[in-house]
């Protein structure tokens, strides 16, 4: 345990060092062309230390009048260019510690403004103003504050030259209140220079931009308006000059938490003594959050707990690849785009705290849900000189798990995780006038395997990483992105010789000459390398097109995300764009695409064209569909290491209409299509909508529906096979899968700081199996059915569930691999920010499931049945209090 701690403190006392010096005398950088362009629009802020004004919404304080106004808006809908229809007002001010914000939202009549009361950054359709503020100056980067009519707060992080490049998960400790007059609606904001990060200089010039979006009349207005034929964001903005004399803060914050549960677990199974165990429990964290200097930040967590977070949706994956779900932990997802950049998937959060990855070889035994985050540590920031800095590291407890032997009716303890530490650092530099950007990015992941089973299953060591570069050209018009990577882990020959016939990688396959097997290997290498060219900006015409390729030995899955390796891929697509509307459409958009792939020995692997509509209508609608077709190649994993198979000509239609995001009730409409040359086919539908009232409920539904048979479903390898496909019988079936699907929403808003939130999703699925047979040949696309020639037959015994195939080489038995699955989860969460920056949660989750192999296809009262599944309910009570040391 001491070697991985120490681990994963010298590993950020590295990064400590590294910039130390950056950290004691910040580098300065001189104002590019594009910051010093005095044709751009600016506002002033004038200081107010004997005035302040009291953030009560109303802007009665007699400073606002005396403030120079930022008023002339300009439409980016419905009429791009032309002036607002609505008059906005908004002011500036500040004092040592905070920035103050003054608005003045006028509407012809008050009926029009459109809000729905909800939790912080939940602003749906409601009409909103929002400031997004470039502090570094940096013409890359920004924060964005925001409130809605009814006072809900916004906020987020542009990592990224990009409008839409949000992240959330940046929650600041600020304040702000709306209040309503006869002719407007008005905002005071507070936004403390604490939970700001900028150069550390006497006199700020900050990039500046607002927007307001006035849903009654579809209209968004921008103060620096940015065309939509043309890219960027914080590049594009005005400034905000007059502050002087404040410094930044060292922001040191902490933030305890105290948290007491309780789970119900009940199997399902009497026998189980596991089957109705009631665990009570009580813990205790901090979070903390310390300023290094003007620019960088680090965030640590001792004993994160969050049992606040919703569960992940309900799924039935029969494939052979790993399922992946989005990242749900505030602590992980805040500042998560500095981790990431151009190319493979090098970190993936959720590796941290995953489940565990062994299994007790026991007859009964705990089901922990996660592995326990014994701490973690980020350092994330942006030197002057437009150096980004991000890195985490994080350590994970050696799990153990209670179990009992019902031959020696004896409870004991299996090891199911050993202890294990994580690293991620990332930088990236910024340079000329367009913003262009160079990075470099590095991942370590070390096990304590102190076990025989942990030798066998889990690496010991894994490093990835690599440089990318992303250079833009006329005023980002252009865009060349590259990158280039490496991987290399080590660990036991077992070990290693399980991820080279992983689904990633099947080293295995005998048809493959330019790889081999080896199981004595202690280690694996691989690298990657990718290349893109796109035009993201013109009045019409946009395009791209790139290649990507990684090699065999490529490994990321240890600390990142790798569905397979030995792959080169190409793709290109041209798209005709129309944002002037017209006498039919708002604007539209026609897309052709193409894309290839092959593996390491030129075997072509898949080819698609596809053909792509989507538009706005006048009514604001909007629609799209697309047609792909795919034509028949040699696919190297549907034999899961076997030999290549041959895949069928294919085809898929999609189309889906969406209502205006203005209406109270919204709705979405999808519906998809496939089918290919060899039997197979699907389709699926869904919808979603949405009700929100002018008031404080917010509703929504989002039923989904779908049939799939896969006429080439992977069952099983068997021995005795014949020459043709190297002495393995490899066995496949129809499959027949249904799949019926409801998560239901309700937001309860109390007021902006209290808010009750229902989530839950009733799940059910069923497959059936039949026209079972085996591979003939390598590289055929047909099946030897059994039943259907004399040297073979199929029978089934019900007694046992068991399938017997027999053939002139011999039987092979299957357990019926037939499943009807039922699943219900929900999460119930009353969150109350009783003190600002402090939060208390009450939550009640529930996970249900159920098992059964009669295969008979699900319906609508399958999804009632759910409802009855055995399983667990959890029950929590956390509160926190954020304390500003400094």
């Amino acid at each position: 345990m001491e070697s991985c701690r120490r681990h994963g403190i010298l590993f950020l006392t590295m990064i400590l060092l590294k910039f130390h010096c950056a950290l004691g005398t910040p580098l300065s950088i001189e104002d590019g062309s594009a910051a010093a362009d005095s044709s751009r629009k600016a506002v002033i802020a004038v200081r107010c230390d004997a005035q302040a004004p009291v953030i009560d919404g109303s802007l009665s304080d007699a400073i606002w009048q005396t403030l120079p106004v930022a008023s002339d808006f300009l439409q980016k809908d419905p009429s791009e260019g032309k002036p607002a229809s609505l008059r906005t007002e908004v002011r500036f001010c500040y004092d040592d510690d905070a920035l103050y914000i003054g608005a003045t939202m006028y509407v012809d009549d008050p009926s029009e403004i459109q809000s729905t009361l909800s939790r912080r950054d939940n602003a749906g359709n409601s009409e909103r103003l929002l400031v997004s503020i470039d502090s570094y100056d940096d013409n890359r980067t920004a924060y964005t504050f925001g409130v809605t009519a009814d006072g809900v707060r916004i906020d987020y992080y542009h990592a990224s030259d990009y409008e839409h490049s949000r992240d959330y998960s940046f929650d600041p400790v600020w304040e702000a209140r709306v209040a309503r007059t006869s002719t407007a609606w008005t905002a005071e904001m507070r936004i403390p220079f604490s939970q700001l990060r900028f150069n550390n200089k006497d006199v700020q010039r900050w990039g500046l931009n607002m927007n307001r979006y006035i849903p009654f009349r579809d209209e968004d207005v921008y103060w620096v308006l940015i065309p939509k034929n043309e890219t960027g964001w914080s590049s594009r903005f005005g400034t905000l000059t007059g502050i002087h004399g404040i410094q930044p803060s060292s922001r040191i914050e902490l933030t305890p938490y105290s948290v007491a549960d309780f789970t119900v677990s009940r199997t399902g199974n009497p026998v189980d003594p596991f089957y109705n165990k009631i665990d009570w429990r009580g813990n205790v964290g901090i979070d903390m959050k310390m300023g290094l200097g003007p620019n960088l930040t680090l965030d640590a967590t001792v004993n994160p707990d969050f049992g606040q977070v919703e569960a992940d949706p309900a799924e039935v994956n029969l494939s052979a690849y790993e399922t992946y779900y989005t990242e749900r932990r505030p602590f992980f997802i805040e500042g998560s785009q500095l981790l990431s950049g151009e190319g493979p998937d090098y970190f993936y959060t959720r590796r941290i705290g995953a489940p565990p990855s062994l299994s007790p070889n026991a007859s009964f035994s705990e089901r922990p849900i996660n592995t326990t985050i014994l701490g973690a540590a980020k350092l994330s920031g942006r030197l002057a000189s437009g150096l980004s800095i991000a890195a985490l590291t994080a350590l994970t407890q050696r799990e153990y798990v209670e179990t009992f032997d019902r031959v020696s009716n004896k409870y004991s303890e299996a090891l199911v995780e050993p202890l294990a530490g994580y690293g991620v650092m990332r930088i990236q530099q910024e340079f000329g006038e367009e913003t262009s950007t160079i990075g470099a990015m590095i991942t370590g992941v070390q096990r304590d395997l102190n076990s025989p089973a942990a030798e066998q299953l889990l690496t010991r060591q894994a490093t990835s990483g690599g440089l990318d570069w992303k250079l833009r050209f006329d005023r980002a018009t252009y865009e060349l992105s590259g990158y280039a990577g490496f991987s290399y882990i080590t660990g036991s020959a077992d070990a290693v010789a399980l991820v080279q016939q992983s689904s990633a990688h099947y080293f295995q396959r005998q048809d493959a000459d330019y790889i081999d097997f080896d199981p004595t290997r202690t280690s694996l290498a691989g690298y990657t390398t990718g290349l893109h060219l796109v035009k993201q900006s013109g009045e019409h015409w946009i395009w791209g097109v790139g290649a990507s390729a990684e090699s065999p030995g490529f490994e990321i899955n240890d600390a990142g995300i790798l569905r397979s390796a030995d792959d080169i891929d190409t793709w290109g697509e041209l798209a005709y764009r129309e944002n002037t509307p017209g006498d039919l459409f708002h604007n539209y958009e026609v897309e052709v695409s193409a894309t290839n792939g092959w593996n390491f020995g030129l075997v072509r692997q898949y080819s698609s064209i596809g053909l792509g509509l989507q538009a706005m209508w006048k009514n604001y609608y909007s629609s799209s569909i697309s047609f792909d077709y795919g034509t028949a190649a040699l696919n190297d994993h549907l034999t899961r290491g076997g030999p290549l198979m041959r895949s069928g000509d294919g085809w898929n239609l999609y189309a889906n209409i969406t209502s205006s995001y203005s209406e109270d009730v919204r709705w979405n409409l999808w519906a998809s299509r496939f089918g290919d040359a060899l039997g197979s086919w699907n389709w699926s539908a869904g919808s979603w909508i949405s009700v929100r009232t002018k008031g404080w409920l917010e509703f929504s539904v989002e039923p989904s529906y779908l049939r799939n048979v896969n006429a080439r479903q992977y069952v099983m390898t068997a021995d005795n096979g014949p020459e043709d496909t190297f002495g393995q019988r490899y066995i496949f079936a129809t499959v027949d899968q249904a799949t019926l699907a409801a998560r239901f929403r309700f937001n309860f808003a109390f007021s902006p700081d209290l808010t009750l939130e229902l989530y839950a999703e009733p799940f059910a699925a069923s497959g059936a199996f039949s026209g079972f047979g085996e591979l003939p040949a390598a590289e055929s696309d047909q099946l030897r059915i059994y039943g259907q020639d004399p040297e073979s037959s199929i029978s089934y015994d019900t007694e046992s569930a068991m399938y017997d195939f027999r053939t002139e080489r011999g039987n092979v038995q299957l357990l019926n691999p037939d499943f009807n699955i039922l699943s219900f989860r929900s999460n119930v969460v009353l969150r109350w920010e009783w003190v600002r920056g402090s939060t208390l949660f009450l939550v009640w989750q529930q996970n249900r499931s159920g098992y059964d192999i009669d295969g008979n296809q699900v319906g609508p009262r399958d999804l009632l049945r759910s409802f009855d599944s055995p399983g667990d309910n959890f029950i929590a009570l956390k509160i926190s209090y954020w304390i500003p040391v400094t």
